[in-house]
């Protein structure tokens, strides 16, 4: 039988080593422009598309908050405001 603690040591080794990701059938065109926007930033294309991503990752989009919120894991504005306390401040705030 496996030892437990190894394996577990072996995912949060696993867990901690870079990920390389290879994305294939790039057209040049958008290949060129994440090039030339890589350099004129002063970075490789590599480090260019790494912040990209990373960039991206930080927020949630849009499908993702609302699946959130639907499965009741989250508000979807991080507030406790229900939707009626909401549309009174909104006809508040025209008085």
């Amino acid at each position: 039988m496996p030892d437990p603690v190894a394996k577990r040591c072996d995912n949060m080794h696993n867990a901690s080593m870079p990920v390389s990701i290879t994305i294939r059938d790039v057209p040049d065109d958008v290949r060129d422009e994440l090039a030339a926007r890589a350099k004129l930033s002063g970075q490789s294309l590599q480090e260019y598309v790494r912040a990209r991503l990373v960039a991206l990752t930080s927020r949630p989009d849009a499908a993702t908050v609302v699946a959130r919120w639907r499965a009741g894991l989250a508000e979807p504005d991080g507030s406790s405001l229900t939707a009626q306390e909401i549309v009174d401040a909104i006809h508040e705030g025209r008085r």
